[in-house]
């Protein structure tokens, strides 16, 4: 019994060590598609945001840094988000209001970056029909509310659409270029960099948990054959022996 023991042991530790390497295979092979379709999307054409996002609906996770292009016309309404850093520069985003022309709804965009509310408050947006190309961005949380006249302090649209004549989108673009193009000092953003955790595979999480099954079915083996003699031992069989007149 001791031998057969340390071998169902070693199976078992075989099974969880099988696992866990296909768990890891499958922690690689998740980050490496999530890595191609990264690839995949910064290269891509940017679409028309009407195929899509439709306003006042959902923003799905997928949309981040998504590249669209809209038309319409920028209204007033110019709003300043201090307190932005970019490449360790604390400065403010001038945001402004965008009406697309083919949904009618509005649409925040994120025309730039300065480093100052002085150099921010001269910077109007193009005036006419323009034609804007960027990248999407989830809306923020809504922010305090004590910022002062002018100014914004998270990108909300729940909280824009009360500043502004809906409807809304329920994330903003952060722009990179535009037909005409902007005047002033503005800073492109660029977009986020995708996370390096890309998920998991599954056929490997099913190889790890299948190997993992299997090495609990060897402890458990091992653990019915130990109930099974200990209980022979304490309950012999009994030997029935007829009575002869």
């Amino acid at each position: 019994m001791i031998v057969l023991l340390v071998i169902l042991l070693a199976a078992a530790a075989v099974c969880a060590r099988l696992g866990v390497w296909q768990l890891d295979r499958a922690v690689q092979r998740g980050e490496v598609a999530a890595a191609a379709a990264a690839a995949e999307a910064a290269t891509a054409d940017p679409e028309p945001i009407e195929t899509v996002l439709a306003p006042q609906t959902g923003f799905p996770s997928a949309l981040v840094a998504h590249a669209v292009t809209a038309r319409g016309t920028f209204e007033d309404g110019q709003l300043l988000v201090p307190g932005r850093v970019l490449d360790g520069v604390e400065g403010v985003l001038v945001l402004s209001p965008f009406r697309v022309a083919t949904t009618g709804a509005v649409l925040p965009v994120v025309r730039g970056w300065v480093p100052s509310l002085e150099e921010a408050a001269g910077l109007a947006a193009p005036s006419g029909p323009v034609e804007l190309t960027g990248w999407l961005q989830v809306g923020e949380a809504a922010g305090t509310g004590a910022a002062p006249s002018g100014q914004i302090d998270a990108i909300s649209p729940a909280e824009l659409v009360n500043l502004w004549s809906g409807p809304i989108y329920s994330g903003y673009l952060v722009l990179t270029d535009s037909s005409p193009a902007q005047e002033g000092p503005l800073e492109v953003l660029d977009p986020p960099r995708t996370s390096s955790s890309g998920g998991l595979n599954l056929q490997n999480l099913s190889y790890a948990l299948q190997w993992w099954l299997f090495g609990g079915f060897a402890v458990l083996l091992w653990a019915r054959m130990v109930r099974d003699g200990t209980q022979d031992r304490l309950h012999p069989p009994q030997l029935e022996v007829s009575a002869q007149d």
